[in-house]
């Protein structure tokens, strides 16, 4: 594979599987915040390691994915709300995203590290997805990026969504992927105050090397995004081999400290200097909520085919 960048053609129409794990006794993982992410779903993704290439043999990866959806009527105009969990009794909250990892069906619930063929899946309400979006965060940004193989549902909103990916990117991403990369640097290093969960790798390696892999492709995607307003997806080549190797503890703690310092040094150039816009295209994403909300509202059973009228969903 070439270490250039690559343009992608306009985005088709991808119909696989909406289908999420049942709900849970969490905030965000009701059965009706199920019900809407599913029905109203117009993305969903790979997000995590393997959609970046940097997976590893024998590194005990789960699945990550993000999805965006539309809410019925009721949750945009009016003050509809759903149950937090699956408890009985619990208080409502307001739909922002459908959160499941499959991790909490083993026996110690929610406080489950995800590992090797678990699934952690969150579908984010499209007006909540384009707010961080918007304010350039690098996780949420990904989806706009994603090739078709590693894309499950991608309806003709969510077409015209990835096809106006750069709607979306501005200067503002320069200070959340330098945030995201400390925050991951304090993971690696032990800094006081961060937290790691791989103590294994750390009693291997002298340091959390997944962590370490994470913050470099911060700082590689930041950059990329910066320098020519998108990200490569899986990561070019010689990004991937680096990173496995990192992965792998086949690179000191020094040299990944060295290489981060330089990123950071770079994206913190980028936020005056890159050539992307200052502040992304409010306008459109506001147009594009609009037309995409009331176009979904209309197609749904027992609504009305005027626009902005709708009954229950």
């Amino acid at each position: 594979m070439s270490d250039v960048l690559r343009r992608r053609p306009a985005a088709g129409l991808i119909e696989g599987d909406r289908a999420l794990p049942a709900g849970y006794p969490h905030p965000h993982a009701s059965e009706a915040a199920r019900r809407i992410a599913e029905r109203g779903m117009i993305l969903r993704v790979q997000v995590g390691s393997g959609v970046h290439g940097i997976s590893i043999d024998g590194g005990n990866d789960d699945r990550d994915e993000m999805g965006i959806c539309l809410e019925p009527p009721e949750f945009v105009t009016g003050l509809a709300r759903v149950p937090s969990g699956t408890d009985g009794g619990q208080p409502t909250v307001q739909f922002e995203q459908y959160e499941r990892h499959t991790a909490w069906d083993r026996s110690g619930g929610i406080a489950e590290r995800s590992g090797a063929g678990d699934l952690d899946v969150i579908v984010y309400a499209a007006r909540k997805w384009c707010r961080l979006a918007l304010a350039g965060n690098p996780t949420v940004l990904i989806p706009l990026f994603v090739p078709d193989v590693e894309t499950m549902v991608r309806t003709a909103a969510g077409c015209e969504l990835v096809d106006n990916a750069h709607r979306f990117v501005s200067k503002l991403a320069a200070d959340r992927f330098l945030g995201y990369l400390s925050a991951q640097r304090g993971a690696m290093t032990g800094e006081p105050g961060a937290h790691t969960n791989r103590p294994e790798l750390v009693a291997i390696h002298g340091f959390d090397t997944k962590y370490a892999a994470h913050a470099l492709r911060l700082g590689i995607q930041g950059v990329e995004l910066l320098t020519t307003g998108r990200m490569n997806l899986p990561m070019l080549d010689s990004h991937r081999d680096y990173l496995q190797a990192v992965r792998r503890g086949e690179v000191g703690l020094d040299d990944v400290v060295e290489r981060i310092g330089e990123y950071e040094a770079e994206l913190t150039g980028l936020r005056e200097s890159s050539a992307v816009p200052a502040q992304p295209d409010r306008d459109w994403v506001d147009g594009w909520l609009h037309r995409v909300h009331v176009e979904y509202w209309t197609s749904l059973p027992g609504h009305s085919s005027e626009p902005g009228v709708g009954g229950s969903s």
